[in-house]
């Protein structure tokens, strides 16, 4: 079987971010990053100065990030000719898809991983090698918003791949990420100096 190839253009964010099918609201935004940063700060005892954001479209998060922390260093990256062409240069955003991730060689940790909406498209053999790469890159937190098969939800079901809570769990927890709820996970660092009842 051919594997699935979908065109991430304007039109493609033009429905889904904002046409009449729109998912998520700029306030649900504000709210989620407010949540993650003051996570990672508690968990850093520090303000956050990096954010890595994987499959970052058109990069809201930038925005978002820039806000709440206007010194800290935000990287998004996508596979997306559209966004990279469009938004690349004002929000930071790089070529690259979740399994190129570990070809795209990133030196350091960032105390923020974003991966919001993505990991449900992602085949497993991407996944996996992607994950092991992705918790490397994980200084603080990483927020990972996933849709499982156990979830009701709205949006782009076209490639979507419909993995159990269970599943992710198991390969989140291989590749060294320890969940604290909310989907948010601990970099193994973070996880090694975290309380027991912090741990999910």
């Amino acid at each position: 079987m051919a594997p699935l190839v979908k065109e991430y253009d304007r039109a493609y964010f033009d429905r889904w971010y904002r046409g009449r099918r729109k998912v998520g609201t700029s306030s649900e935004l504000a709210r989620q990053a407010a949540f993650v940063v003051a996570a990672a700060e508690v968990v850093l005892a520090r303000p956050i100065r990096s954010v890595l954001d994987i499959g970052c479209g058109e990069g809201p998060w930038a925005l978002a990030v820039r806000r709440l922390r206007p010194a800290a260093r935000y990287l998004g990256i996508d596979p997306s000719p559209y966004a990279v062409s469009r938004f690349g240069r004002s929000r930071r955003i790089v070529s690259g898809s979740f399994g190129s991730l570990p070809s795209l060689k990133l030196p350091t940790a960032f105390d923020v991983v974003v991966c919001a909406d993505v990991l449900h498209y992602v085949p497993d053999g991407e996944l996996r090698s992607g994950l092991r790469e992705l918790a490397r890159l994980v200084g603080g937190v990483a927020y990972l918003e996933v849709q499982t098969r156990d979830d009701t939800f709205s949006g782009d079901r076209r490639g979507w791949i419909p993995r159990t809570a269970t599943r992710y769990r198991s390969l989140l927890g291989r590749a060294g990420l320890v969940p604290c709820g909310l989907h948010l996970w601990l970099g193994p660092a973070a996880a090694a100096a975290a309380s027991a009842l912090e741990r999910g």
